[in-house]
């Protein structure tokens, strides 16, 4: 049997179909699973040892439909259930299936405050769509994977502060109002009494370089130095990771990491919170419970919509370090 699974993006949400994949490949003998993603995400698959090939999208390739038709595929598995996913299972002449979004129940949330969506991880619906096709495939309850070479740590070794206990801290994300602000982390970091290792793209270096430069803590500055699986691997190397919602969460979740994860403009009940159903007592959330402007977006925003990002600024980070210092 030959299946496709299609997430385009983005790094955690990607990381969040690594059960699926794992359960049909050990579930469902001699099976052959082909992945399509964006290119900016092969370095996460390419380690995965149940997928068997990736496919690259770009939305303006025309072949890439001729390409997948070309691999007779039994199912096609939409887990992006976007309307460029949609448009393209439509173009493949296999079964298909995807999973409940539930953008009703979280556009209630948002706008009326009014939670009606399932007490359950999106992973969970995930694996709803192998319902809809003749697929028996369970959960195997054994959480997520996320496999690193050894090569990946190799660049770690330079810096010796890596090689005593430290704190890796996560700095980016897709949208600003899930990132903790860099005043509140000067005021974490000054109390940290570890090593700390800061982690980010490009993006990110003008927080970090703030950070170093307000406060006399021993920092690493990684930002923009380092592969996805280079910074996994410097999570796995962590002895706890502090986070928003971000790509690094789940990989720390992957691997079974200590974590504290902080969130913003979004909240847990969406679904996307740390999966660790093996070690669920390794993280701990953080947020702000006591706004009514919260969630504010299912995604986030570029900047707070009420202009005080109270969700945030308003966290006490003493409710923090002591998770960091344990």
């Amino acid at each position: 049997m030959k299946i496709l699974i299609i997430r385009f993006s983005s790094m955690g949400d990607i990381v969040l179909t690594t059960p699926i994949v794992r359960c049909i490949a050990q579930q469902i003998p001699h099976t052959e699973i082909h992945y399509l993603s964006k290119p900016d995400y092969r370095n996460i698959l390419e380690t995965n040892p149940y997928i068997q090939a990736i496919h690259s999208f770009s939305k303006n390739d025309p072949d890439l439909s001729t390409v997948l038709r070309n691999e007779k595929f039994d199912y096609v598995i939409d887990l992006q259930n976007n309307f460029r996913s949609r448009r393209l299972t439509r173009k493949l002449p296999f079964p298909h299936a995807t999973f409940p979004k539930l953008n009703i129940q979280k556009w209630m949330l948002v706008h009326l405050k009014i939670n009606k969506l399932p007490n359950i991880h999106l992973i969970e619906r995930y694996f709803k769509a192998t319902k809809i096709l003749p697929l028996v495939v369970r959960n195997d309850g054994k959480g997520l994977d996320f496999v690193i070479h050894p090569a990946d740590y190799e660049k770690l070794n330079a810096y010796k502060e890596i090689r005593q206990p430290f704190v890796a801290i996560a700095l980016g994300s897709q949208h600003k109002t899930k990132q903790i602000p860099p005043d509140k982390l000067v005021e974490i970091c000054e109390k940290i009494n570890a090593p700390i290792v800061l982690l980010g793209g490009d993006g990110d270096m003008e927080v970090a370089n703030y950070i170093c430069k307000h406060t006399e803590a021993t920092i690493v500055n990684l930002c923009g130095k380092l592969t996805i699986r280079e910074s996994a691997a410097c999570v796995e190397k962590a002895k706890i990771l502090l986070t928003g919602d971000t790509g690094l969460m789940h990989i720390a979740a992957a691997l079974n990491k200590p974590l504290v994860s902080v969130w913003g403009s979004t909240v847990p009940a969406f679904g996307m919170y740390p999966y660790m159903p093996l070690h669920s007592d390794c993280f701990h959330i953080v947020e702000n419970n006591n706004l009514r402007c919260r969630p504010c977006s299912k995604l986030g925003y570029e900047r707070c919509p009420k202009k005080h990002f109270k969700c945030m600024n308003d966290i006490d980070i003493n409710r923090i370090i002591p998770l960091l210092n344990e």
